[in-house]
């Protein structure tokens, strides 16, 4: 069995390549996985909003999700 030596310049070549390879085939990935962080900065932000608010309850807030449907 033999080895490969690579110096750090290589890897970070064959990483960009690799990342590159990956955008050109797999969007749908990408998409999904940027999708995924927008949505947990939201949710976040949501969070952060809230705990500035008075609390409600529970039965409220189902009658206002009932509502929008």
């Amino acid at each position: 069995m033999s080895y490969i030596t690579l110096d750090e310049t290589q890897i970070k070549e064959l990483f960009k390549q690799a990342f590159v390879e990956l955008l050109q085939e797999r969007r749908d990935l990408v998409y999904e996985l940027f999708a995924e962080i927008v949505e947990d900065f939201a949710l976040v932000s949501a969070i952060k909003e809230g705990e500035g608010t008075a609390p409600v309850h529970r039965e409220e807030v189902f009658q206002v999700l009932e509502g929008a449907s």
